[in-house]
């Protein structure tokens, strides 16, 4: 988990995931909360916390994009997966893939 740490393309599957996830606590629980229950809080709070891990989000985009040399098509795929729900865990199977593989060649 350390090693996670340790490297943009690491930090930016924890800041995905975590984006993801508030994205869909969001959708799932703190709006229907907002219409159902009349509960405006949560939409409140969780759209600060979701609006702060979004731009976490772009902003460990950019730095892994430029560390790892993506592709434009890469870097666009990786935005549009964030702005879709579930789309942070799809393109988590991918960037795990990555990880992974530069983690056995580091070993090497």
């Amino acid at each position: 988990m350390l090693k996670m740490f340790s490297s943009p393309l690491g930090l930016f599957r924890i800041v995905s995931f975590a984006e993801g996830v508030s994205f869909l606590l969001l959708l799932l629980i703190a709006m229907p909360l907002k219409y159902v229950a009349g509960l405006p809080l949560m939409v409140r709070i969780c759209g600060s916390i979701h609006g702060f891990l979004f731009v976490l989000f772009v902003l460990a985009l950019v730095h892994v994009a430029f560390d790892r040399s993506w592709r434009l098509g890469r870097v666009l795929c990786a935005f549009v997966a964030s702005i879709i729900p579930f789309g942070a865990f799809v393109l988590e199977r991918s960037l795990k893939q990555e990880f992974e593989q530069t983690q056995a060649s580091a070993d090497s």
